[in-house]
């Protein structure tokens, strides 16, 4: 535990508290209330807990006035730049980048874990086509507990990690066979011959009657758009996986339950918000409309994709997506898309008004991973699938990291109660 030489003094009428102070490694410090309630009879009032530090961890770290975002020490930055998405897996789950040897051996675990259980085509089969890929992910990956019983023990260290290996190797596939289910085309099985990446654009495109090439720039931004989301703290959907794990439950419900939190609009569907606002303005010619809507205050239009909640400077990850945005389009072309029209004009006008620049409304991941995501030709349903896809393995480290944790037990908010107070219960025919 941190350094607790410091201490806060709280006064409550004629009583004083002191209250241990411990100062993180990076961050701000905090105030351990743990026996507030023991000591004065009071809580703290904290809706979305946006002042509360609910775990310690050694896993990621944001700064968003500084644009910071590290994974174990290394900038984002560097690790999308010079790293690939597994790599960065290892390094999530195990604290230190591998070496040759640790990564050769950790993406052959991988790989040799893609397949999905066969009965589980039936399981698919029993949600309707037009059911939302998300839908079927929350109920497929918490069915896997139906299928691997031989780890879903979670005393049992060597369990653990089967089911992490197995959820990061798997949900590429889940993924993938929601949307070919989601589209009425036949389910493509992964292959180990491809990386990580690459098998899933794979299993996605590629379909029985002929050959399909996965070109390697779209794979090499389809693996930054994994790096750059793997973790981010302790968001919603990670905060969803602790409680749940908090309680006891099994692996595969711990991260069903994640995804069922991702799929909120307000958390995992920001670059789907993107592409809907382009499909609004529909046109490069309407850009100068949508700015000058964005500009007036009393007009609720926001421009999706520009500035972001944590990051109040620039977003640390909008650098290493831009360039994949360029590449892909340079790839692609966007002469045929005016989506993507409208995407690259918005963009150009946004980063050159000074507007813009003094508020700070930089476009951010979300909106070069949505531009990226509709060149490769996803449909807006898939890119929350692929949220959750990348966002695995974060889930999955800081449920290990909690379940290592001496200091873990269940979760159990408290509330400030506005209700009514205790009343006698009236009999129907007196009411």
């Amino acid at each position: 535990m941190a350094d607790t030489a410091k201490t806060a003094t709280l006064t409550i009428g004629d009583q004083s508290f002191d209250l241990p102070i411990y100062s993180p490694t990076a961050g701000p410090d905090v105030i351990d209330i743990r026996k507030l309630y023991a000591q004065a009879g009071v809580f703290t009032y904290d809706p979305g807990f946006t002042s509360t530090a609910s775990c310690d961890s050694t896993i990621t770290f944001i700064d968003g006035d500084e644009g910071i975002l590290t994974h174990r020490g290394y900038p984002i930055g560097q690790l999308a730049g010079k790293s690939h998405y597994l790599e960065v897996c290892y390094l999530l789950l195990y604290g230190e980048l591998p070496t040759a040897a640790e990564l050769e051996t950790f993406e052959g675990t991988i790989t040799r874990h893609t397949m999905l259980h066969e009965q589980m085509q039936y399981f698919f089969r029993g949600f309707r086509r037009d059911a939302h890929p998300m839908a079927t992910m929350v109920g497929v990956v918490g069915a896997m507990s139906a299928f691997y019983h031989d780890s879903t023990d979670i005393a049992d260290p060597r369990q653990r990690e089967i089911a992490s290996h197995r959820l990061i190797a798997k949900m590429p596939t889940i993924a993938a066979w929601a949307y070919k289910y989601s589209i009425g085309q036949p389910f493509v099985y992964p292959r180990n011959d491809l990386d990580y990446a690459s098998n899933f654009l794979h299993m996605c495109f590629s379909v029985p009657a002929e050959p399909y090439h996965v070109d390697p720039i779209l794979a090499r931004a389809m693996d930054r758009i994994f790096t750059l989301h793997a973790d981010h703290e302790q968001n919603a959907s990670t905060s969803t996986v602790r409680l749940a794990s908090s309680s006891g439950a099994n692996p595969f419900a711990c991260i069903a339950a994640g995804i069922a939190c991702l799929w909120g609009p307000a958390h995992g569907g920001a670059n789907q918000a993107c592409l809907e606002m382009l499909k609004e303005i529909g046109s490069v010619d309407r850009i100068p409309e949508y700015i000058a809507r964005a500009k007036d205050k009393n007009d609720p239009f926001r421009l999706m994709g520009f500035g972001h909640r944590v990051y109040k400077n620039f977003d640390p990850r909008a650098t290493v997506m831009k360039q994949s945005a360029d590449e892909v389009l340079d790839l692609l072309g966007v002469e045929d898309n005016p989506l993507l029209q409208v995407a690259k004009e918005l963009e150009r006008i946004a980063l050159a008004d000074e507007y813009f620049a003094e508020k700070k409304l930089f476009p951010n991941v979300d909106f070069y991973s949505g531009i990226i995501l509709e060149a490769m030709g996803f449909p807006t349903s898939m890119f929350t699938p692929i949220f959750a896809l990348s966002r695995t393995v974060g889930w999955i480290s800081q449920w290990k990291e909690q379940l290592a944790d001496p200091q873990m037990k269940i979760g159990r908010p408290r509330q400030l109660y506005q209700g009514n107070t205790t009343r006698d219960y009236v009999d129907i025919e007196n009411r």
